[in-house]
């Protein structure tokens, strides 16, 4: 039943008056600044705030917080608002917290003296006007990223409910304030509300059971922001521009026995190979060879839905269980992904190669191709060693296709060799699922000379694409690799001498300098993955910029992303390039980069640089959990694992084989007290003087294994066969600070 209104004072305003006046202000709305417009009486207020609640109860107005009213499907007068894309230049913002069912209207932010400071995932306070058919914020002030957002699952204690929150930095359980629908063993967001030191958290959104299968990934995508659904305005135009002609004008090489090498559980192909002997006199013993990459830039134009919503995501992110893609999947999985026996658009680089496998000439065409084979790497490897021939694989395919890519190869692998970039041979963890989601294994992924060849090719088209770019003096999104800071250098010096192996600064770093001193250590010492990791922690943080600096990791000049434009917005932006630069048909002009991104390539190097440090950890992370998954059925077993870091508070242990850092607490190391020698970073024992130093193997009891956090807890075993470190012994290894590997991000296909 409708309530009925209540009678209106005569000193009251009308319904309309208070609207006009909550239009108008300049300043938000509330109760006493409209009892102070209209000049009521202390009794005037009383039947006022009546009426507010009326007008709130007819969908008239709505408040926010701070109790300033607004008319309902309207913004506040200051609100806070998310940064949620970027036009151009301007950000685009809707409210943090809408109540009224129609959707939130998107703000156009307008930044005063500093441009593109703002972008998707921040959050600013900020005043609001309504001009036109549209609304402009004006930021007032930044606020903290996401700082009131906490991700954790739900559990009781006595009638009261808390948050376990699930990143491992978060030291304390939250008490809640509201748990709406959510229940215990919930996975949820919620919203820290109050003040210190009586902070509670009010749940935001229930997402379901936390140790479902396949929920670890989802962890990961709700705490780190990541954009993991389409609008259906950009699943549509995903479908109509699917529907485009190919286009007149491509190269033809459907002739050519092309093929895709891939992972075995690819979900998408944007890359083929061929190559086969130059029979130019002027290359003697050279190769010809084609790098086809989709022609994803010939579908995803600038300034269009999907543009903006690739740009947003900035790239793919795998985690075990599932793909968040930078396209929708009517292109990632489907028109965009070369398929056998598929006429496909393509972008072609056809490079011609000396025998000592140096780039000689290279050029780029829009292509027609009609890929003859899509193989997994495994495949390929074993039919190359006479392992796999016949059906699927006939003789035909093997000897036309994949032979000339192996010799073609060789030739590239000499000039690899020749230029010595650096060689780290650290292992990836593979994490293999059953069909419901559950885990069979953690393991190591095996490392194949296919993998080697495809990401040699890769690198090469890479190369031709800086360099094209180059000599048109085009626009440039180069893949940024620096030297490593003098800084890190000292301490990998000091590391080293732990083992006592020498580092000289004063030479000229190179890779080939980090590669002969693994050399020098040799194939077989036990502290050589240890070195290899702290060699990888020296390493900068490799970034898109529009100047150049370098691959120092490659030991190449001249660098950029081409060879996956399906997964990573750089090597669109590098494709739009080209297209402009060499007039590529079909539709060069629609298609090409715009002028206003070419202004704007730095800030876009810095967003897809953050997406895609974003994406590593947000896999990382996933990782661990499915690691800590798979040990929680060994909780109590004896595990062979290796020191990784240590700290005055307990050392970090890996499981060896199966990586997954966990902790030793000092307080179960035993009764003695452990001191704690931070320049030897090392725990030493004060009565016995065992030492616990980085490197160290050692067997420990799994105590915990937190799938939810993706922590593990050890305890030394009692009984177990290992001896810590005496004081004075020759074990005095020692590692920098506890951290993981990953300044340099294996980008697979030409990193």
């Amino acid at each position: 039943m409708t309530a009925m209104p209540r009678r209106q004072s005569p000193g009251l305003p009308s319904r309309q008056q208070i609207l006009d006046f909550i239009a108008q202000s300049d300043q938000p709305a509330g109760k006493r600044e409209i009892a102070r417009a209209f000049g009521l009486s202390a009794q005037d207020k009383i039947a006022l705030k009546a009426l507010l609640k009326d007008m709130a109860d007819e969908g008239l107005i709505d408040s926010a917080p701070g109790r300033a009213f607004h008319r309902m499907g309207g913004v506040p007068k200051v609100t806070v608002l998310r940064i949620v894309d970027v036009d151009g230049d301007q950000p685009i913002a809707v409210p943090e917290s809408w109540q009224a069912e129609t959707p939130p209207p998107r703000l156009r932010v307008q930044e005063r003296g500093r441009r593109s400071a703002l972008g998707p995932g921040d959050r600013i306070l900020a005043r609001t006007e309504e001009k036109g058919a549209g609304w402009i914020a004006h930021p007032m002030k930044k606020l903290a990223r996401g700082e009131e957002l906490v991700l954790g699952v739900l559990h009781a204690e006595g009638d009261r409910l808390w948050l376990k929150p699930v990143d491992k930095r978060e030291k304390r359980d939250w008490p809640v304030s509201d748990a709406g629908e959510a229940e215990p063993g919930d996975l949820v967001l919620a919203e820290k509300t109050g003040r210190p030191p009586r902070m509670t958290v009010k749940v935001s959104e229930r997402l379901g059971d936390p140790f479902a299968p396949r929920s670890f990934s989802l962890i990961a995508i709700h705490k780190h922001g990541i954009p993991n659904a389409f609008a259906v305005e950009t699943i549509e135009e995903a479908e109509r521009v699917a529907a485009l002609p190919l286009g007149d004008g491509r190269e033809d090489l459907r002739a050519l026995p092309i093929v895709a090498i891939d992972p075995a559980d690819a979900r998408d192909h944007d890359d083929a190979v061929w190559a086969a002997p130059d029979d130019d006199p002027a290359n003697p013993g050279g190769f010809r060879a084609i790098v086809a990459i989709a022609d994803v830039s010939f579908y995803v134009r600038p300034g269009g839905r999907l543009d903006k919503e690739a740009r947003k995501r900035g790239n793919s992110v795998y985690f075990p269980d599932r793909v968040v893609p930078m396209l929708p999947e009517t292109l990632s999985a489907n028109m965009c992904s070369l398929k056998a026996g598929q006429d496909r658009a393509a972008m072609a680089c056809h490079l011609t190669i000396s025998k000592d496998g140096k780039l000689v000439a290279w050029r780029f065409t829009r292509a027609l191709v009609r890929i003859a084979a899509n193989i997994a790497y495994e495949d390929a490897q074993a039919a190359i060693d006479g392992d796999l021939v016949g059906d699927p694989f006939p003789r035909e395919l093997v000897e036309g296709a994949l032979r000339p890519l192996w010799a073609c190869w060789a030739a590239l692998a000499r000039a690899r060799d020749a230029r010595e970039p650096l060689d780290l041979d650290l292992p990836e963890r593979r994490v293999v699922l059953d069909e419901k989601g559950r885990i069979l294994s953690v393991a190591p992924r095996e490392r194949l000379d296919a993998h080697r060849l495809i990401e040699d090719y890769m690198i090469a088209a890479n190369v031709a694409a800086a360099k094209a770019l180059e000599a048109k003096k085009a626009e440039v999104m180069y893949r940024v690799h620096e030297p490593p800071s003098r800084e890190k250098l000292v301490a990998l010096k000091d590391y080293l001498k732990t083992f006592g192996v020498e580092f000289a600064l004063g030479q000229v770093i190179r890779p080939a300098t980090f590669n002969q001193l693994l050399a020098r250590i040799g194939e077989d010492v036990d502290f050589r993955p240890q070195v290899m990791e702290q060699v990888l922690r020296s390493q900068t943080q490799a970034y898109y910029a529009p100047r150049n600096a370098g691959h120092f990791g490659l030991a190449l000049g001249s660098y950029a992303h081409f060879t996956s434009p399906i997964r990573r917005y750089a090597d669109l932006i590098v494709h739009r390039s080209l297209v402009g630069a060499y007039g590529l048909d079909p539709d060069a002009k629609a298609t090409r980069l715009t002028a206003e991104d070419a202004a704007a390539m730095e800030r876009l190097g810095t967003a897809i640089s953050q997406a895609e440090r974003r994406a590593m950890e947000a896999e990382r992370e996933t990782i661990d959990r499915y690691v800590a998954a798979y040990l929680a059925t060994h909780v109590g077993d004896l595990m062979d694992t290796r020191i990784t870091g240590v700290q005055s508070f307990g050392f970090f242990a890996t499981v060896e084989g199966l990586g997954g850092d966990g902790l030793v607490p000092v307080s179960t190391l035993g009764a003695e007290r452990f001191r704690y020698d931070e320049a030897a970073q090392a725990l030493e024992g004060e009565e016995s003087g065992d030492r616990y130093t980085p490197g160290m193997k050692l067997k420990l009891r799994l105590v915990e294994a937190n799938p939810i956090s993706g922590s593990l807890r050890f305890e030394l075993a009692e009984g177990a066969s290992h001896m810590p470190v005496r004081r004075g012994g020759k074990d005095r290894r020692v590692m920098g600070r506890r951290g993981r590997p990953g300044n340099i991000r294996h980008q697979g296909r030409g990193r």
